[in-house]
């Protein structure tokens, strides 16, 4: 089927998009197209990375999986269940499988409530085990994400840093058991080195409970060093998708060779300006461009980019068979959306 040719089986996955699209009214007959014909998948264990530019609808598709608020068009499919059909309590009785961390680490923490209180609330709402059951849960996952539950339980959150109210989330996210956690820009608030511990704990703590992760950044260093697939967006459509390895080593859309120049290089004799980088303003989702939505900042765009959408399709290659003569093919898990990729 068109705009399905990057997914895998249906039977292979956990979750599952197919055709996402979130529109929002602003007034006056305006819509704003956040996410238009989105498609994606989870197999179980794995991590999905989704990267682009503030505004791409990144966060917005996270959300949309989550059904915070649900798509305005389109399937997803989690496990057998189709969440887009489910409304009140058949959903609810989802809910605690689909966890999310959010961006801001603070804002996200009820300022009156205490810790031990805001970590226990998915057990308490579903009355999972008895009173000293689920209070020896909330030790075990503050235990996990390296709190002291002795000196953090009673505690607000105002008393802890960025980065301890991170650790915090991470573990109301985890305490229900959930299958899939979408991880929106968990990161992007946290100075740098504490980053680092931040992700090297959610790699422990998806290991240590058997996750399944979406992680949402517009920082592509710190999505490859924890995604086993990526996922590129530009104003609401998917540009690119494949294998860290191969996305970074060979980008095919101009928009993810550009988003991957502008990574800082710890290297004196690499100049800034050494290195193209992307020109114009981040056109309107309220009207996007026609026909290829990057063209507008496209050094390679033609006239056909403006008549015709691109659709994401395999990348091709050049391999040599045992005869050293030249085949074409199309290289495994990696798609572009490009009427001219790079070679």
């Amino acid at each position: 089927m068109t705009g399905l040719q990057h997914l895998r089986p249906a039977s292979d996955t956990l979750l599952r998009a197919e055709h996402l699209e979130v529109e929002f009214s602003v007034g006056r007959g305006q819509v704003v197209h956040a996410v238009s014909d989105v498609s994606l998948d989870l197999v179980r264990g794995e991590t999905l990375g989704l990267v682009g530019e503030s505004g791409c609808g990144k966060s917005t598709t996270g959300r949309a999986l989550m059904q915070l608020p649900a798509p305005t068009r389109g399937r997803v499919m989690f496990d057998g269940h189709e969440l887009t059909e489910l409304t009140g309590a058949a959903l609810r009785a989802v809910r605690p499988r689909l966890q999310m961390i959010f961006q801001d680490p603070i804002s996200s923490l009820n300022p009156r409530r205490r810790i031990g209180s805001i970590v226990a609330e998915g057990l308490d709402i579903w009355k999972r085990g008895t009173a000293a059951e689920r209070n020896a849960k909330v030790d075990e996952v503050l235990d996990a994400v390296g709190l002291d539950p002795e000196t953090v339980r009673n505690r607000k959150p105002h008393q802890f840093s960025g980065g301890q109210c991170q650790r915090i989330s991470i573990a109301r996210a985890v305490i229900t058991e959930p299958e899939v956690i979408v991880c929106d820009e968990p990161v992007s608030a946290l100075d740098v080195s504490v980053q680092a511990q931040i992700l090297n704990l959610l790699e422990d703590m998806k290991a240590r409970y058997g996750l399944t992760l979406v992680f949402i950044a517009h920082d592509l260093a710190v999505v490859k060093h924890v995604s086993d697939r990526v996922m590129v967006m530009y104003l609401g459509k998917v540009c690119e998708v494949g294998s860290p390895d191969a996305l970074y080593a060979a980008p095919r859309h101009p928009y993810t060779a550009a988003l991957l120049t502008s990574i800082p290089v710890p290297d004196a004799s690499v100049r800034p300006g050494d290195h193209p980088v992307l020109t114009g303003e981040l056109p309107s989702p309220i009207k996007p461009p026609s026909g290829c939505r990057f063209r507008t900042r496209c050094p390679r765009a033609e006239e056909r980019c403006a008549l015709e959408e691109p659709e994401l399709v395999p990348v091709s290659i050049t391999h040599r068979g045992d005869d050293g003569a030249a085949d074409d093919g199309d290289q495994a898990d990696h798609y572009v959306a490009c009427h001219f990729p790079l070679s």
